[in-house]
């Protein structure tokens, strides 16, 4: 699909997405809407399609810097004990400070989200490069384990059903004035737009990078700062969305190449369409009621990581 195409098709799912869900607003009556159909409009419809749109992007740049500092195709935050590491996080702010601010829960969750992955980046360092499979799968292991912890001491303290519900990928919840930290992520998106050509180059390797006069470990902490924040951010506002990470880099890497700058648009605007059309079909799929996004996504998202795993071993 062409450039132009990708974005006529975001805004069509953008205006689905408005327009669609239980409450009957019609685009046809643009002018006669009645006071309840502003106010589920302005406080929940246009939130949430915003909080999509933010979060589909982010959550796929987040993984396109991933497998540029990793080397690695199948690496995001999602398969690199990132988010594990950030639901950590948020489970110790639930224990010792359960009236702590929403900033402050952000923070310690940003924490927890960037050692866990210096520890799964310094595991790296151990396993051979060439085995694209094995790097993800350790992630995914170092993250289970990440998650027991976190689902035993949430056990302990009887928190079980709160970190479910909460951390469980939805945006049925987003409301006006409860979605605004996802803000936070645009001028990381930005940052990383500026930094792109770095990190171009530090997936090419240390030796690469150094020979071209870039400092490899430090802006290799530097890109781990921007997805740790990120993920942070997303998982505490909508919750965990799996294989979005994964999925949108590599099928924009297959089409446009793997130059970061040249794709740093389109894996955004690739993130918002997929995590925007699950979201929609998550409305209708059982109407009136609602599936949370994370299904929907974690169902599409798996078989789609399948075909790239099997296209990539027959490569």
């Amino acid at each position: 699909m062409k450039k132009i195409g990708l974005f006529v098709l975001l805004l069509l799912l953008i205006v689905a997405s408005i327009f669609v869900g239980v409450k009957d607003i019609s685009l046809t009556q643009l002018f006669q809407w009645d006071s309840q159909q502003q106010l589920v409009l302005l406080t929940t419809r246009i939130p949430r399609t915003i909080s999509l749109v933010i979060a589909g992007s982010t959550i796929s740049i987040s993984g396109l810097i991933m497998q540029h500092l990793t080397q690695n195709k199948f690496v995001s935050p999602s398969t690199a004990g990132t988010m594990d590491s950030a639901r950590l996080g948020i489970l110790v702010v639930m224990i010792f400070f359960p009236s702590a601010p929403l900033l402050f829960r952000s923070f310690i969750a940003f924490l927890f989200a960037f050692v866990g992955t210096l520890i799964f980046i310094y595991l790296t360092r151990f396993l051979p490069a060439k085995n694209q499979v094995m790097i993800p799968l350790i992630g995914v292991m170092f993250g289970n384990i990440i998650g027991s912890v976190a689902t035993f001491f949430a056990y302990q303290f009887q928190l079980v059903q709160n970190m479910s519900s909460w951390l469980q990928g939805n945006f049925s919840t987003v409301m006006k004035g409860n979605y605004e930290l996802l803000y936070l992520t645009i001028p990381l998106l930005i940052i990383t737009y500026l930094f792109a050509y770095r990190f171009t180059v530090v997936g090419m390797g240390e030796d690469m990078a150094t020979n071209l006069g870039l400092n490899y470990q430090r802006i290799q902490l530097f890109g781990l700062g921007i997805v740790a924040l990120s993920s942070a951010v997303v998982l505490i506002m909508v919750g965990n969305i799996p294989f979005l990470g994964v999925i949108v880099p590599n099928l924009v890497s297959m089409r446009y190449g793997d130059h970061m700058k040249n794709t740093l648009a389109i894996t955004a605007v690739g993130g918002s369409i997929f995590l925007l059309a699950c979201d929609v079909l998550a409305r209708v799929v059982i109407a009136p009621y609602e599936v949370p996004v994370s299904v929907v996504v974690g169902v599409l998202g798996s078989f789609i990581f399948i075909a790239l795993l099997m296209r990539r071993k027959t490569a």
